[in-house]
C-alpha cells in the first residue's frame, strides 16, 4: 500500500513484470485524516490500468467481512477436524460394541448351556437320593401345600443377560444344597459301612455254615448263630472293623472268646479261641489282632467260631464278608 506516484514510479523500472493490484490512500501517503482508500491495477511496465476509490468505511467494512470470514471458516475448519476424529472414534467404538455383543451372545449361549446341564444333575440327584425315601432328600420335610408352579427353567421366551445370570444362580445354589445334603449322607454312610465287620478275621476254609446243621454231638440237628473258619492252632485273629471290646475271656460254651462292638447295633463274636489279645473296655482298630485261635469250650478242633449280632439276634456272616 502507498501513494500512487510512488507506487507507478517503483514499478516503472521492473516493465517486465505481470500486473499487479495496489491499493492507495488517495492524492498522499500517510495524510492525517485520510477520507478514502484507492486499489490500483497496474501492467508490468508501470502502465496504470484500473483505479478504484473507497470510502474508509467502506475498506474498513470490507476488512471487517473479511476477518469474520477468515475467523468463521477457522472455527469451522477447526469443527470439522473435530467432527472428523469424532467418526473416527465413532467407528472404533462400533467395532468395539459389535465385538462385545458377540461375547455377551456368546456367554449368554454358554449360561443356557450350564443351566441345562444343571438340570440333568437335578435328575441325577433325584436318582441317587430315590433309594433313601423322600425323608432324606433335600427339601423332603417340608410342608408347603397348594397348587403346582412352574418352575424357572421350563420358562419359555428369551431372557436378558441378566435374568439368564441369576437363573444360573438359583441352579448352582439349589444343586450347591443338594450336593451338601449329599456328602453328610455320605459321611453317615462312611461311618457307618466303616462299622460293618466286612472283613474276613481269618482266612481258611469253612468247615460249617450259618442256619440249621446236623448236630456234633447227637443225632439230631441244632441251629448253628454262625460259621466255623478252619485254622490252624494259634493263628492271629484280626477285628473286621473297629470297635470296643466288651467280653475278653471265658464265654458260655464258646470258651475264650472275644466280643467287639462296632456300633449301629451291630457286634462280632469270636469263639474258641487259644488266647485273648485285648482287654474289656480297649478301643481296637480294624486289623488288630484281638486273639489266636484255639479249640476251647464246646469244640471238636482247632478253628475259629465266627457270628455277628444285629440288635442282640444272630444274622449270617456272609451278608457282611466283603473283603
Amino acid at each position: 500500500m502507498g501513494h500512487e506516484g510512488s507506487s507507478v514510479d517503483s514499478l516503472a523500472d521492473r516493465a517486465a513484470e505481470p500486473a499487479r493490484l495496489l491499493i492507495g490512500t488517495g492524492n498522499r501517503a500517510r495524510r492525517p485524516g485520510r477520507k478514502q482508500f484507492s486499489l490500483l491495477i497496474v501492467r508490468g511496465d508501470g502502465t496504470r490500468v484500473l483505479r478504484f476509490n473507497f470510502p474508509r468505511p467502506a475498506a474498513l467494512a470490507v476488512f471487517a467481512t473479511i476477518a469474520v470470514t477468515v475467523t468463521t471458516f477457522c472455527a469451522l475448519l477447526g469443527d470439522w477436524l473435530q467432527l472428523r476424529q469424532l467418526t473416527v472414534e465413532a467407528r472404533t467404538f462400533k467395532a468395539q460394541i459389535a465385538e462385545q455383543q458377540t461375547t455377551i451372545d456368546s456367554f449368554n449361549k454358554r449360561v443356557v448351556e450350564l443351566r441345562t446341564e444343571m438340570t440333568s444333575w437335578r435328575d441325577l440327584h433325584a436318582r441317587i437320593w430315590e433309594p433313601f425315601g423322600p425323608e432324606l432328600q433335600p427339601g423332603g420335610r417340608d410342608r408347603a401345600i397348594g397348587g403346582g408352579a412352574l418352575r424357572a427353567d421350563r420358562v419359555t421366551g428369551k431372557l436378558s443377560p441378566r435374568d439368564e445370570l441369576e437363573r444360573l444362580a438359583e441352579s448352582v445354589a439349589e444343586q450347591g444344597e443338594s450336593l451338601k445334603a449329599l456328602d453328610r449322607l455320605v459321611l453317615r454312610a462312611g461311618k457307618a459301612l466303616a462299622a460293618l465287620p466286612s472283613r474276613w478275621p481269618i482266612r481258611g476254609a469253612v468247615n460249617s455254615e450259618f442256619g440249621m446243621r446236623q448236630s456234633p454231638w447227637s443225632s439230631g440237628s441244632e441251629f448253628h448263630s454262625g460259621i466255623d473258619i478252619r485254622a490252624q492252632h494259634g493263628t492271629p485273629i484280626r477285628a473286621p472293623a473297629g470297635g470296643v471290646v466288651t467280653i475278653a475271656g471265658t464265654y458260655q460254651e464258646y470258651g475264650i472268646t472275644v466280643i467287639l462292638d462296632h456300633g449301629q447295633d451291630i457286634k462280632s463274636v469270636y469263639g474258641h479261641l487259644s488266647k485273648t489279645n485285648v482287654k474289656p473296655g480297649e478301643r481296637v482298630e480294624r486289623g488288630t489282632v484281638v486273639g489266636w485261635s484255639g479249640n476251647t469250650g464246646r469244640s471238636t478242633g482247632a478253628h475259629l467260631h465266627y457270628e455277628i449280632l444285629v440288635k442282640g439276634q444272630s444274622v449270617n456272616p456272609r451278608a457282611y464278608l466283603w473283603d
